[in-house]
Order: structure tokens, then C-alpha cells, then sequence
């Protein structure tokens, strides 16, 4: 679900005095017909029917063009009208939204969001939204265990019930490795760099670059290495307490001074991820490599092309990270609150979690870890990608990313930080001139 906005995939609210709901309001939410009521308010259709408004963009699945989860839960729930507010760009989205929750109204009852804006929904905008974590079917068991860490606030209540997520595995060329002699097989590839992004680049890297074919590099991008270092550490952007520590943190600078040993040893192609070279780039089998998140795999089916069915295989990353994912939250501010909070929790429900990932084909892989022993994700492959066990691959990479805090402008300084290693790919600064005028962008952006 997703190329770069101004975050790094595509696909994705003011105050109200809101008490806290109690769990038996969450209780009768569990028994929408007989709770939804008949008087004034109570609903917004013919015959008391509750009109509830999902908020979202990009492709969630939801509607009759996905999985058709929408018109199933409104057969389940005669009384559920549902409507889909849905933006294809996560900019306007997230920009309009934040409009409606200063202003105390306007929001839609159910609001999705990308993973990097909830470091923004669980702190600043906290008040704004309802804790989930009461509500009936929902358990933290459930999730893995950086959804759902990256859906609270500091303080323990859950704003968000995750949708998608964006375990990491690393994409190659099969053509391109057989030619440099290096091996084809997904458990061989993955013990070559296995545990070590240094190796990765390093040694791998390295000698894929030394028998290369011509005009060809071991990576489409040293922005999609850096982010996928990065995000492997349990400490990113920001600490366990908030405070942003992007430009102290050891390990972001480690996975930058790695970045840049790549593109120094020409082993980046140097292509922004998303635009028309670098789909060109699948196409033409320009780079052996890419971080392959499991939405990434749509982008390679369909810009390899045909001719390239079975070229592209998929090994387990060096270490496990995560790029991507969303999440659903209900806004205070909603009329049916109770009702909203029900659907939201059967939306992110492991059934239908793998109803959305076997029936769309961008890859919203399941973030509730209940589903990953469901056929549907178990036993799935991708036959494009030389009929790689997706199901598993991303099932096992899932469970072990690790848990780290985000902050509120984690989506900008990644933004940031993307387009500082371009800078060393594509003008040519050193690593150290990069890093400062990257660090300089971000006091600038982040700064109110």
C-alpha cells in the first residue's frame, strides 16, 4: 500500500468533552441492534439505521473493489450503513483531517491512519481519540508486537487497532545474481548476508558489484537501505520517553555511514523509489536488489512486466524491520462512537485481516498475528515472484520486528533523512556534508 507522499508509502483528527466510555458502552456495542436505539440522534437512516463514515485512502480492501467487508458487515448488521470516505492521497487526507478534529467536528467516525502519523494521533492529538483497548474481541495478544506498542500512548491506551503492516524481506534478481555467480536459491541468498546489514553491504554488495553486468548495481536505492537499518534498531527517531534523538542516536548514524559506504562503492542505483526510473528499473533488470516490505511486491509485478515472470525471488532480510502498516481509530467527537468501535474492532479481526490480503493484490499483509495461521496467508506464494511461500516469509518477519517508539514527526524526519542519502546518490556529497544539511532540514520542518 504505498509509494512516497511525503512519507514513505501511499497506501492513507479537536476537541470534544468526551467522557471516558465505560466497558458497558463498549459492551452494547457488541450488540449493535439492540443498542443503536430509535430516538433523536440515534441514527442517520430510514428506520434507525446508523450511518457510520470510515475515513481512509489508498487501498484499505474494504469496499466491493477489495474483500467486500464493508457490505458483509452490513448484512451481519441490518442496522449498520456504512460509507467510505476515501481520499487517494495520504497528504490531502491526513491534512484534512487534522482540520476537522481542531475544529470539534467534521471528522468521520472511524479515521485510518499511516503508521507515521500515529506518533502525532498518540501524543498531540491523544485527547481526540477513544482508547480501544476495552473494547469486546480486542486483546493485545493479538497484534504483533510493534502494532500494537506503536498504537498506544505512553500512558497504556490503545488509539489505534491495527490494519496492515510492513514486515521486510529483500527482493533480488534472480538473472542478475546467477551472472555475478553468486546463488539463486531463497535460503542460500538469505545466509549470505544473514544477521548483518554490514555484510549485506559489505561483503555481498561487494562482490555482486565486482562481477556485475554492465550498467547494473547491487541496489535500486541507498534510501531504502538506510531506512530498513534504521529500522531494525529498538531505538529510531525518538526514545522511550519522546524526545527526539535523530541526530544522537549511534544506530541511526551507523545505518547512514552504511548508506554511504554503498553508494560510495557504486552498489546504488541512485533511483527514487516510486518514480518512472526506477519502475523502468524492474523492467529492464537495472538492479539486483530491493528492501521488499510485502506491499512492495505489487510494485515489482506490476513494473517488471511479463517478460520478467519468475526473474524475481524473495530471501529473508539481514535483520528484521518494518516499513508501512496502518491503523484505524475512532474519534471522540463521533455520534455513534460504540457502534464505530465494534467495526473497527471486526475490521482489524484476524479473519478478516486475511480476507484483505488474499483478496487484494497490493499486499496488505495482516498485522494481527492471529491470522497468520489462517490458510489464506499460511499457505500463500506469489507465483510472479518465482512462486515464493509469501505467507511465511513475511509471518516470520513480522513477529520479530522490533518495538520502538515513534514520535510525532517520525514521518518527516524519515522523509528527511530519504532524501539526505539522494543527496550523497545524486550530488555527490560526503556523508558528513549530507548529514549536516539533513540535520539542518529537519530543525527546520519539525520546529513549529
Amino acid at each position: 500500500m504505498s509509494p512516497r507522499t511525503h512519507l514513505q508509502r501511499p497506501p492513507r483528527r479537536p476537541r470534544r468533552a468526551a467522557g471516558r466510555l465505560t466497558v458497558a458502552a463498549f459492551a452494547c456495542a457488541g450488540l449493535l441492534a439492540g443498542c443503536s436505539g430509535g430516538g433523536p440522534g440515534a441514527g442517520s437512516g430510514a428506520g434507525g439505521t446508523v450511518t457510520l463514515k470510515v475515513g481512509d485512502f489508498g487501498t484499505f480492501g474494504y469496499n466491493d473493489e477489495g474483500a467486500g467487508l464493508f457490505r458483509r458487515y452490513m448484512r451481519l448488521h441490518p442496522d449498520i450503513a456504512i460509507v467510505e470516505d476515501n481520499n487517494s492521497n495520504e497528504q490531502n487526507y491526513w491534512n484534512a483531517t487534522q482540520t476537522h478534529l481542531a475544529a470539534g467536528s467534521g471528522a468521520d467516525d472511524i479515521q485510518a491512519f499511516d503508521v507515521t502519523r500515529m506518533g502525532r494521533v498518540t501524543t498531540a492529538l491523544a485527547d481526540k481519540f477513544v482508547d480501544l483497548a476495552h473494547v469486546p474481541g480486542v486483546s493485545q495478544a493479538d497484534w504483533a508486537p510493534v502494532k500494537w506498542a506503536q498504537g498506544r500512548t505512553r500512558s497504556g491506551a490503545a488509539l489505534g487497532l491495527g490494519t496492515d503492516l510492513g514486515p521486510e524481506a529483500v527482493c533480488y534478481n534472480t538473472k542478475l545474481f546467477a551472472a555475478a555467480g553468486l546463488p539463486t536459491e531463497p535460503a542460500a541468498v538469505g545466509r549470505l548476508w544473514a544477521g548483518s546489514w554490514d555484510t549485506f553491504v559489505n561483503a555481498v554488495g561487494t562482490r555482486y558489484q565486482a562481477r556485475a553486468p554492465k550498467g547494473t548495481h547491487f541496489l535500486d536505492s541507498g534510501e531504502g537501505l538506510f531506512n530498513s537499518v534504521v529500522g531494525s534498531g529498538a531505538v529510531q527517531y525518538y526514545d522511550a520517553h519522546g524526545r527526539p534523538v535523530y541526530a544522537t542516536n549511534p544506530s541511526v548514524r551507523a545505518a547512514w555511514d552504511l548508506a554511504g559506504q554503498a553508494v560510495a562503492a557504486g552498489e546504488t542505483g541512485g533511483i527514487v523509489q516510486f518514480s518512472t526510473q526506477w519502475a523502468a528499473g524492474f523492467a529492464n533488470n537495472s538492479f539486483a536488489t530491493t528492501i521488499c516490505p510485502a506491499w512492495q511486491m505489487a510494485n515489482i509485478v506490476n513494473d517488471a512486466g511479463p517478460q520478467n515472470k519468475g526473474v524475481w525471488n524473495i530471501a529473508t532480510a539481514p535483520q528484521p524491520s518494518n516499513w508501512g502498516g496502518s491503523y484505524l481509530a475512532v474519534p471522540k467527537q463521533g455520534k455513534h462512537i460504540p457502534q464505530a468501535a465494534a467495526l473497527a474492532q471486526w475490521l482489524t479481526a484476524a479473519p478478516q485481516e486475511a480476507e484483505v490480503f488474499a483478496a487484494v493484490n497490493v499486499g496488505n499483509f495482516p498485522s494481527n498475528v492471529r491470522a497468520y495461521s489462517d490458510p489464506r496467508v499460511f499457505r500463500a506464494r506469489n507465483s510472479f515472484l518465482s512462486d515464493a511461500p509469501i505467507g511465511q516469509i513475511f509471518s516470520a518477519a513480522a513477529t520479530r520486528i522490533p518495538t520502538a517508539p515513534i514520535g510525532p514527526y517520525d514521518g518527516v524526519i524519515r522523509n528527511d533523512m530519504g532524501n539526505g542519502v539522494l543527496l550523497m546518490e545524486q550530488e555527490h556529497k560526503s556523508p558528513d556534508e549530507a548529514w549536516k544539511a539533513t540535520m539542518s532540514q529537519i530543525k527546520t520542518d519539525i520546529t513549529p
